[in-house]
């Protein structure tokens, strides 16, 4: 007989895993095609790697192939992909939810005994009579206590990591994927358009990026209205506050000849899209005019780069030839640019597509990627400031398609002028 919550008497009783089919399952991100697409991939990647089963732990990886974003909470997640089935595993705090936005089947973990997320992975794979003497994993995003424990749990198996093949995948990007992140890229725009019309002496930074994410929020519930509205936000930056990419908006207010770092983030699904510009408020010292159009020389550059068969490497190598002519290659912060599909300020990146001097990937049609050239130069001198352009590319067979519209530069963006 199976324990239910209804006549267990015990803890001890109660159920370690449970199927949570409730209500119907939602219209998903992309069509059936594409995932069975997806998981058809994967698949080859365990017939290439003599796999019996994969057991995926990241976020960017369960999204790709079951369209569930799970929160963690300090619990542990799941996908069982067979090569019959895929099976997401999620805890029980989160009831029918994961079944509902998942694509494929769902088992439920409960919190009544300790490692009873192990014990679901080890019930999929009995139930489907798997005893996998190769198993895949994901070895960027499993801890180590539970890449033991998913050991102890098949003693007998070989765990091959999965992740870089994985990624591999995941860089070049389906017409349905492209078509989602052309309207993040429309969305972030709108969003970079409230926020510039918001800007004026004494608002505070916060306020302003409150204004752009409302902004994008309405318009992704407006075009995916089956979608989870989460994980959208800004980045405004002012003043010293605009030295690092990342920094988060303070209460600082805008002062008269502030440079200013609109960062608008628009998340439609987990599918990550970015605007970013350089502005002032109110004219620019001379310097500090200077430096942001060397750096629009390195952005324009930059987007002429971008094409089939262009080495990642060799981007970075022409554009840092730009600021050496100027001695602002120190003052450079980071790569010139990164792709884009399942990823986050807290989750998943393609690390093999990113513009910088140690990857030595090729652009392939399909690959979605940035062009984001940022210097800062520090306090107390001349020009101080951080100086950042964005744009998102989508590579095709005989070029790039520049989906970002939202203008760059002092032509546009000195505001209040």
């Amino acid at each position: 007989m199976t324990i239910t919550t209804e006549n267990a008497t015990t803890v001890a009783e109660l159920e370690r895993t449970k199927i949570l089919k409730n209500g119907e399952k939602v219209s998903l991100t992309f069509s059936d095609a594409e995932f069975e697409r997806r998981i058809a991939g994967l698949r080859r990647i365990m017939a290439e790697k003599e796999l019996d089963a994969v057991v995926l732990t990241s976020y960017h990886s369960i999204k790709y192939y079951s369209d569930f974003l799970y929160t963690t909470f300090g619990r542990s997640y799941g996908m069982v992909v067979t090569k019959d089935d895929t099976v997401t595993v999620t805890a029980n705090i989160d009831a029918g939810m994961p079944w509902r936005r998942s694509y494929g089947d769902n088992i439920v973990y409960t919190d009544w005994r300790r490692d009873n997320y192990i014990f679901a992975i080890q019930e999929v794979l009995r139930t489907r009579g798997i005893n996998p003497r190769r198993l895949g994993v994901e070895d960027d995003s499993l801890p180590l206590d539970n890449r033991n424990k998913i050991q102890a749990a098949f003693p007998s198996a070989t765990l091959v990591d999965v992740a870089q093949a994985a990624m591999r995948q995941r860089m070049i990007k389906s017409a349905e994927e492209i078509e989602v992140i052309k309207h993040g890229a429309r969305i972030g725009d709108l969003g970079g358009e409230a926020i510039r019309n918001a800007i004026t002496a004494g608002i505070s930074e916060y306020e302003v990026a409150l204004i752009g994410t409302e902004a994008m929020v309405h318009e992704i519930a407006r075009t995916f209205p089956d979608s989870e509205i989460r994980d959208t936000w800004v980045w405004f930056q002012s003043g010293i506050n605009t030295d690092g990419a990342h920094n988060w908006a303070t209460t600082r207010k805008i002062q008269e000849h502030d440079i200013l770092s609109l960062n608008c983030f628009p998340m439609t699904s987990g599918y990550y899209t970015a605007l970013e510009r350089t502005l002032f408020y109110g004219e620019p010292d001379a310097r500090s005019l200077e430096l942001w159009n060397i750096n629009v020389e390195v952005h324009k550059r930059g987007l002429e780069l971008i094409k089939p068969g262009a080495v990642c490497k060799d981007i970075a190598a022409e554009l840092n030839e730009i600021y050496v002519g100027y001695g602002l290659l120190a003052n450079r912060t980071f790569g010139y640019g990164h792709s884009f599909g399942v990823l986050s300020h807290y989750y998943g990146r393609e690390a093999g597509l990113e513009l910088r001097e140690d990857i030595d990937t090729v652009l392939e049609p399909g690959m979605v990627v940035s062009m984001e050239p940022m210097i800062t130069v520090l306090d107390g001198q001349p020009g101080a400031g951080g100086y950042r352009e964005h744009d998102i590319l989508v590579v095709g067979e005989d070029g790039a398609e520049n989906i970002t519209k939202f203008p760059f530069g002092p032509e546009y963006n000195i505001i209040g002028a």
